[in-house]
């Protein structure tokens, strides 16, 4: 039995707020954004020392799809930032407004440091109180009800009392600190998509004659179908990873990097985290070095940096009080309580480098079952509330869905729009005294319709979708 330390003391107290969110990632800041312009006090604490989440920290520069192929899907919170960085020029020279309106499981690529300077004016203009690298280590709770939680940082330990919580870390550490049921992904239990590193690279000749009359997705397949295999034969990479996703443009001679499985890390040990960081930065220097050797127009690709976090696909999710799964998402599910619509493939990665596995995840990723131009999925407000939870609700990947829908949903373009969605339920929760198990999601629906989000459903119910 491992040896303890028991610890007792008194640390100082932060006068209440209303609406406490933990993680400032793309779930976290439209929550807490949504909250404050719905006249909360809100604080915001940030593990970093920006917003943004994996499109800045992470330097995974790019959104996932929003739009159907047909229309724009994304509304609101999501919809108002795509907007402020279209008239920015905040993404990348090759994006056009197709890119947003209509195309089909497009990726959208965008400079993460101006997504940064967005972010903060528009948490500075709600009046959200920011404290950046600040971590939740503790809550106080009675029974379902989080009572506040114990924050770290520079100036130690502090106690703040609220009224209610958002779980936006990801990892559904704050979740699990309140003793709420959750699910820890196991490899033994269902396929668990890899982490991976990603890097900032310069020097890419976009103009070079090899991509004459070639847009950048038929590049990026050239590389996976014609590259990728030679250099595996040439026997030039430590694993033979038959996937990655690959470059993006993110202006005239940047691009980000997300290549380079971590195959096996366990984003909840520090141990594996720190292992993973380590292997992580070999892989993006083995990555561009393939690059400069075996693609064209990168003989003077350079490698900037890599990431400060760790790129984390999945980890621990909350069991809430209805688990979306892969039969929804196949029969285009829509739900009375839907708080957003999505449409994006099932994109689980190769959980090892085995051939079985990368054609598992080709099957599931290019297969006749995912989503069509017009169609969607909807993502349920039931999916954000940890099972009997009053006054905490969770956003983004530490939502309740099983491994599959996962992959599609865990996006930051759909984390932007269920961060609005617990924000404007938490302000609701707080103005009627309902809970979050039993809140009146008619009343949730017809507010986050009047600000802006798409919800296409034509039946509204005030009981949330259960299991």
């Amino acid at each position: 039995m491992s040896a303890t330390y028991q610890l007792s003391r008194s640390i100082p107290s932060d006068a209440p707020y209303d609406l406490v969110v933990a993680g400032g990632g793309p779930a976290g800041t439209a929550a807490a954004v949504c909250a404050a312009r719905l006249g909360l006090k809100v604080l915001l604490a940030e593990a970093t020392g920006c917003l943004g989440g994996m499109g800045t920290s992470g330097l995974v520069a790019s959104f996932g799809p929003v739009s159907d192929g047909e229309r724009m899907l994304v509304g609101g919170f999501m919809k108002e930032l795509l907007a402020t960085m279209w008239e920015q020029k905040a993404f990348a020279p090759q994006v056009t407004q197709d890119y947003l309106d209509k195309q089909l499981n497009r990726w959208v690529p965008f400079a993460p440091e101006h997504l940064k300077r967005i972010l903060d004016n528009f948490a500075v203009e709600a009046g959200v109180e920011l404290r950046f690298f600040t971590r939740v280590v503790e809550a106080d709770c009675t029974g379902r009800h989080v009572n506040g939680v114990v924050l770290s940082n520079v100036e130690g330990l502090r106690y703040v009392p609220a009224k209610a919580f958002v779980d936006a870390t990801g990892d559904a550490a704050l979740a699990a600190l309140t003793g709420a049921e959750c699910k820890v992904v196991l490899r033994d239990t269902e396929t668990v998509a890899p982490s991976t590193l990603c890097s900032l690279l310069a020097g890419m000749d976009w103009n070079d004659p090899a991509y004459a009359g070639k847009g950048l997705d038929t590049v990026k397949a050239q590389v996976r179908s014609e590259f990728v295999p030679k250099a595996i034969e040439d026997g030039f990479f430590t694993q033979e990873d038959r996937f990655f996703p690959g470059m993006n443009r993110v202006g005239p001679h940047g691009a980000t990097l997300n290549a380079g499985h971590v195959f096996n890390l366990n984003p909840l040990s520090v141990r594996s985290l720190s292992d993973g960081m380590v292997f992580g930065r070999k892989l993006a220097l083995e990555y561009t070095e393939f690059y400069r050797k075996y693609v064209p127009g990168c003989a003077e690709l350079e490698l900037l940096t890599t990431a400060p976090v760790m790129g984390v696909r999945d980890s621990r999710r909350i069991v809430g009080e209805f688990e979306l799964g892969i039969d929804d998402f196949l029969a285009r599910r829509q739900f009375p309580d839907q708080v957003a619509v999505y449409n994006r493939p099932t994109d689980v990665h190769p959980s090892d480098t085995s051939k079985k596995e990368y054609e598992r995840f080709l099957k599931d990723f290019h297969g006749k079952d995912n989503l069509g131009r017009g169609e969607s999925v909807g993502i349920p407000y039931s999916i954000l509330v940890p099972r009997g939870s009053e006054n905490l609700w969770v956003a983004g990947r530490c939502h309740s869905s099983d491994a599959k829908v996962h992959g599609s949903i865990r996006a930051q373009s759909a984390a932007y729009m269920m961060g609005q969605a617990v924000g404007t339920a938490a302000a609701q929760s707080i103005a009627t005294g309902q809970p979050a198990n039993d809140l009146d999601t008619r009343a949730l629906v017809q507010t986050l319709r009047r600000n802006g989000a798409y919800l296409p459903q034509t039946e509204l119910a005030r009981e949330m979708t259960r299991a």
